[in-house]
């Protein structure tokens, strides 16, 4: 029960980086004191379950999911008991598979998820991952065919619901599509097409990523198997993967999600599959994964393979049991995302100054450009997107065919809006979900097809939405910024799309050093009235007036807001703010 408050917190209306902040009500305030009474949790993690809307008898369920009770079963979703059946026949047959997977860290670990357990059933399977720039997204009717032709099942996974043409094709072979896109009105020719997201589906499992939706596919094969006095391999083991997907593709955090996700960080932590051992090594990682590494470390490099390398080397790294041959992609996968890095920031300058040009107050920002990147178009969308609240489009221009890459807003559909142009003939083809869509569009059309997006999202409020608000859990002295709190407030995780990490206030800090830390981050050491200090980097804190004001700070004092983390440095154990915005703490008397 949240709603927003009449005032803004600590009456922080225009912060450091132009942001009013706004916190919790008084009746979400009423809430968490009586969740503090009832369960005799600290106040910090009562208001974290109170935003989610947890009631006090339901907490001690919710900070320990059970993936057994949140599990929904695999034939609540249409064709998943063909699916299943089909997947089977091929193994009891000994029939040729291939797995048609997409090229990003979902479509990597669906096939991975395939190729272990058909491995382990001493099964092996072809894999094939579409070029992003020869191909494109999803099925196309060549490869199809070639496959097809060589193969009696193929499977596509995060991919190939809107795939008619492609799947027309593939016509020596069955195919079983499992995906999560927007699907539309019919379907594509096959087997069976397993997707929560098609729309003779109740939408009570959309959240899923297509990771997940394989799983459950696995999840009734092995139970299928039961049934027919065979044991399958164990999935829990897998759900690794199933927790790198959900995070990396910016699932939901909410339901089951959360849940396979605790429990897919603690089989990640074991250390027992080699890729994603020799990724966290080449990453840096020193301590257990939480779902920032998934989201920030992991999954970029993962991703990097698909967007401006082989496009398969995410699935071979996820899925060989070599160690060595792991280390060896790892290594590739990790020097890629450096110049994954270069690309995108040359292109991202080039976008803004676009998008500043056309207005960014809009409701649709975007750019295009003649040889953009299209590996990198989807991350710049998305930093176009936080930098104007608005949904974002981004588009490589190359011999008249634009690619390009959506990110909405939250409560603005981009995806529905993005398969409508697609189907009044505006675009070549188009389609995704609620947060985010691909495009392909002739550059003749581009300017039309761009207005007629923006007066659709128009519709849904894009172009009335204000600089984005930073929302706060609550109020926090330094003093009980523990590392002992922290792990309780990770219990209320994990945190991502959905279920955003609380976020708190420390109010009336004087900052006792301040340190630039390369061109653009700043390290800070800060202290209350009692005494009490904690260290806080702020990331990117020079692109905008928050670094210079913290750099300069003459003494002032500041309200700092931030998530708590725990730093680990020389073996010892401290508490860090990552500061996200600061307020100067004179100019909002409460």
């Amino acid at each position: 029960m949240t709603q927003t408050p009449t005032q803004a917190f600590l009456n922080v209306s225009a912060s450091l980086t132009g942001r009013e902040w706004t916190g919790p009500s008084a009746a979400l305030d009423r809430e968490a004191e009586a969740m503090v009474q009832a369960t005799g949790l600290p106040a910090a993690v009562a208001r974290v379950l109170a935003g989610r809307g947890v009631a006090p008898q339901e907490a001690e369920a919710y900070l320990a999911p059970a993936l057994r009770d949140l599990l929904p079963d695999p034939r609540s979703l249409k064709d998943m008991e063909t699916a299943a059946a089909r997947f089977l026949r091929a193994l009891a047959k000994k029939e040729t598979i291939a797995i048609f997977a997409d090229y990003d860290v979902d479509g990597a670990t669906s096939a991975t998820l395939l190729i272990d357990w058909l491995r382990q059933m001493g099964r092996p399977a072809t894999l094939y991952v579409p070029d992003r720039i020869d191909e494109g997204y999803g099925p196309n009717p060549p490869a199809m065919a070639e496959l097809a032709a060589k193969h009696d099942l193929i499977i596509c996974v995060d991919c190939g619901t809107l795939s008619h043409e492609a799947l027309e094709a593939a016509t020596a072979a069955e195919v079983i599509v499992l995906d999560h896109h927007l699907g539309g009105e019919t379907l594509p020719r096959a087997v069976a097409v397993v997707n929560p997201n098609r729309q003779d589906e109740s939408g009570d499992l959309a959240h899923l990523c297509a990771a997940a939706v394989v799983f459950l596919m696995l999840v009734e094969a092995n139970r299928q198997l039961r049934e027919q006095g065979t044991k399958g391999p164990d999935l829990m083991a897998m759900l690794d993967l199933v927790a790198l997907a959900t995070v990396a593709d910016v699932a939901p955090l909410i339901g089951v999600n959360r849940a396979l996700v605790r429990q897919g960080l603690r089989v990640m932590a074991a250390r027992t599959r080699p890729g994603l051992t020799a990724l966290a090594d080449v990453a840096g990682m020193n301590t257990a994964p939480t779902s920032y590494h998934l989201g920030y470390l992991l999954g970029p490099r993962i991703n990097a393979g698909g967007r401006v390398g082989k496009a398969d080397l995410g699935a071979r790294m996820l899925s060989t049991d070599n160690p060595a041959e792991a280390e060896s992609i790892a290594q590739k996968l990790d020097e890629l995302n450096k110049e994954r890095r270069a690309i995108e920031a040359e292109v991202q300058e080039a976008a803004m100054a676009q998008a500043e040009e056309r207005g960014l107050d809009a409701p649709l920002v975007w750019a295009a450009g003649k040889g953009w990147h299209p590996g990198v178009v989807g991350i710049v969308a998305s930093r176009l997107k936080e930098a104007t609240n608005r949904p974002a489009i981004v588009i490589g221009l190359d011999e008249g065919i634009g690619k390009g890459s959506g990110r909405s807003v939250s409560g603005v559909d981009l995806g529905a809006q993005v398969q409508r142009a697609a189907a009044e003939g505006l675009l070549l083809k188009g389609g995704g979900h609620k947060m985010a869509a691909g495009l392909t569009v002739e550059e003749s059309k581009l300017e039309e097809a761009m207005a007629r997006l923006a007066a659709l999202l128009e519709k849904q409020g894009a172009g009335a939405l204000g600089p984005k608000a930073l929302t706060v859990t609550g109020l926090l002295m330094p003093g009980a910024a523990t590392v002992d709190l922290i792990e309780q407030l990770e219990a209320a995780g994990p945190f991502g799309a959905s279920a955003l990490a609380p976020r708190f206030v420390l109010p009336d800090m004087g900052i006792s050093h301040a340190r630039r830390v390369g061109e653009r981050h700043i390290k800070i050491t800060a202290r209350d009235d009692l005494g009490t200090r904690i260290d806080a980097i702020a990331f990117g804190a020079f692109d905008s007036p928050l670094g210079p004001a913290l750099e300069n700070h003459g003494g002032a004092k500041f309200h700092l807001a931030g998530r708590l983390e725990i730093n680990h440095w020389g073996g010892r154990q401290s508490v860090q703010l990552r500061l996200e915005d600061a307020a100067r703490a004179a100019d909002h008397l409460v």
